[in-house]
């Protein structure tokens, strides 16, 4: 087996050990470094010497003995010696449960701070070092040490049990773990800051992710959305940068470029998704998605169809970020004026004050309008508000566009 696949199967089966060990142990600190070590151990050992018969299997049992260890070391030995005894069970007794959901939700525990729960998804479920983690998020290897740590240690504090909470409060957790997710996603396809403007391995995992969950959780209509929303909005990536790395915007791209095998995913699951009587957020964007994706060029686009939709989310999911898309696609069916006037309502909100979005859209509308001086000092503006270098150099080349 090549490097790339056992890299491939370890990411797959750390959440399925760190979830048997968390069930039978019920502590999810120990539990995870001992995995994370097991883990290291397989990383070293496999490509050398070969994958075991049993590779879950044998993570387990390594994972086992290294929280075997841990207790043995803890100066509270003997107030541990029953969990001791425990782990000592047959390490070949491998559960057939997948817990990996269950690990999930807890990952994204509601005491956690987005940025924890991201990272403690990561490293408990993604199976990324924290190294790997902090190299992605643009910190210091200590900074996400200390930051998972931390997040570890309040998911302790809260007492939470290893198992998947039930009714209203099962969708209501299911709904942060799919933010979590779509967070990870969106700082894998556009990077917030740094020379790249994405960061295919967090996209990939996020995919990947959601991927286990839509397995879970078939049914699950906002599930279904969340994954073809991802498919195919990635689907577009080959086709989003030149080969120097600058940004090219979706209505420039070569659209031969895009993925048809991940689109054609993302529609049947679109479909799937809408059949049922609810509608949320993500089958709202994956429509949307869709609609971009069935334009074979940029000027067959039903914009008609991307505003209604847009509508309908504004709706039921009121955000600004939601009203400055819905401008865009109001300017290309009324006009830029509607699109500026629509705009305009988002100046007096906290949330959108000198964001490089606002601004850039603006700019853009601006430029459509043959207000080249205002178009210019917004496209400044915008680049100055952004930490992604390749965003930066888009704007700054819009900028000088409309000035030359």
């Amino acid at each position: 087996m090549t490097a790339p696949a056992i890299e491939d199967l370890l990411r797959e089966l750390t959440p399925q050990v760190l979830g048997a060990l968390v069930r039978r142990q019920g502590q999810f600190e120990g539990c995870e470094d001992a995995v994370q070590e097991a883990v290291l151990a397989a990383a070293v050992q496999w490509p050398a010497e070969g994958v075991p018969g049993n590779p879950r299997g044998w993570l387990l049992t390594v994972a086992s003995r290294r929280l075997i260890d841990q207790l043995r070391s803890d100066h509270a030995r003997r107030e541990r010696e029953s969990a001791t005894a425990a782990v000592e069970a047959p390490p070949e007794d491998v559960p057939d449960t997948d817990d990996t959901l269950v690990l999930l939700f807890l990952c994204c525990h509601p005491t956690l701070t987005a940025a924890s729960q991201i990272a403690l998804t990561l490293r408990a479920v993604g199976g990324l070092t924290t190294a790997e983690i902090a190299r992605a998020f643009l910190v210091p290897e200590a900074t996400m040490a200390a930051r998972i740590s931390r997040a570890k240690q309040r998911v302790r504090a809260a007492g939470s049990s290893f198992s998947l909470p039930a009714g209203a409060e099962l969708q209501e957790r299911l709904q942060v773990v799919l933010h979590v997710l779509y967070l990870i996603f969106n700082e894998g396809y556009t990077a917030s800051s740094g020379r790249e403007l994405h960061r295919a391995d967090l996209a990939h995992e996020a995919i990947r992710l959601t991927g286990m969950v839509h397995a879970q959780m078939p049914e699950d209509g906002e599930v279904t959305g969340l994954l073809a929303l991802m498919l195919l909005t990635h689907a577009r990536r080959e086709a989003r940068t030149t080969p120097a790395g600058d940004l090219v915007p979706l209505d420039e791209q070569d659209r031969t470029k895009w993925d048809r095998g991940l689109i054609d995913k993302g529609v049947e699951l679109v479909k799937a998704s809408l059949a049922g009587s609810a509608l949320g957020p993500y089958q709202l964007q994956a429509a949307i998605a869709a609609t971009h994706a069935d334009a074979a060029t940029a000027e067959e686009t039903d914009w008609p169809q991307v505003h209604a939709l847009y509508l309908i989310l504004e709706r039921i999911a009121p955000n600004p970020m939601v009203t400055l898309n819905r401008a865009i696609a109001l300017a290309e069916t009324e006009g830029p004026q509607a699109g500026l006037a629509l705009l305009a309502t988002l100046d007096g909100d906290e949330r959108m004050a000198g964001h490089h979005r606002l601004l850039s859209v603006r700019a853009h509308l601006l430029e459509k309008t043959g207000d080249t001086a205002g178009a210019y000092e917004h496209y400044r503006r915008a680049a100055r508000s952004t930490a992604s270098i390749a965003e930066q150099r888009y704007l700054e080349s819009r900028a000088g566009r409309v000035r030359a």
